[in-house]
């Protein structure tokens, strides 16, 4: 299926690796334009290199996203240099601090920032750019958590509150033919992730995990998020909106105890 994205002008936070990285290549591949954005330039510039080698315009720039203006700053620069803005995902997200107790407001606070303030101020930085360009699509990469008791509720409450912001802005904005939705991975498996690191690690509690939570005996893979992405961002899915599309293999638990 032709996903109609050849031209358009896609931007991703966070688009240097992990699952950022892999909606931006799927969307270069489909014909779309891309700028992302990271904070360590030597991975920056790999990225600019790997997407600009599918024959479509990069634009990559060096951003904390939790500083201020740099969010708005990444989205303003990249549209002037790509000339127009289709769509947009907030992939930059994490977590500070541990479990409830142990935990502090200002780790509270920074975690919300990096998730949910951060996804907020990109749609609305992009939301002028996608009035001129006669509409857009917006996805806020949230998670299984957001849905789903596991440790380290900061993390889980902040992108049950993404989950929200969409609902409301694909209501809010929808006059403005801006589309807006989350897509929810479950625990993904790649080289350089987390859970790759703890199944060096730990490699007897990863593989009861996968056994006990995972019907298909795996976790799920980088391609297999960035698929529905690229649709979702795509004007294929354009009455799919406010919504959340989760992606984890009928996954039942979000997470384990994490301590061998």
């Amino acid at each position: 299926m032709d996903l109609q994205l050849k031209d358009k002008v896609i931007l991703v936070t966070g688009g240097t690796r992990g699952i950022g990285h892999a909606i931006a290549k799927r969307a270069a591949e489909e014909g779309a334009h891309v700028g992302i954005c990271g904070r360590t330039a030597e991975t920056l510039e790999a990225a600019v290199k790997t997407l600009s080698a599918f024959g479509v315009k990069v634009h990559g720039e060096q951003v904390d996203v939790l500083a201020p203006g740099g969010v708005e700053q990444f989205v303003n620069a990249a549209a002037k240099a790509l000339g127009r803005v289709d769509g947009v995902v907030a992939n930059v997200g994490g977590t500070f601090g541990g479990n409830f107790l142990e935990t502090t407001a200002e780790e509270w606070l920074k975690t919300l920032h990096v998730n949910l303030v951060h996804a907020a101020s990109l749609i609305r930085a992009a939301a002028p750019h996608f009035v001129s360009a006669g509409g857009g699509s917006a996805l806020i990469v949230a998670s299984i958590s957001g849905s789903r008791a596991g440790p380290r509720p900061q993390y889980g409450a902040s992108k049950a509150a993404e989950i929200s912001l969409a609902k409301s802005l694909g209501r809010e904005l929808g006059p403005m033919k801006i589309r807006v939705n989350t897509i929810s991975p479950g625990s993904i498996m790649f080289e350089g992730g987390s859970w790759a690191r703890r199944a060096k690690e730990m490699p007897e509690k990863i593989s009861a995990f996968i056994k006990n939570e995972f019907p298909q005996g795996r976790m799920g893979t980088l391609d297999e998020v960035a698929n529905v992405a690229a649709f979702l961002l795509s004007p294929r899915a354009s009455w799919v909106s406010g919504t959340d599309v989760v992606v984890d293999g009928a996954q039942n638990t979000p997470s384990i105890s994490l301590s061998p």
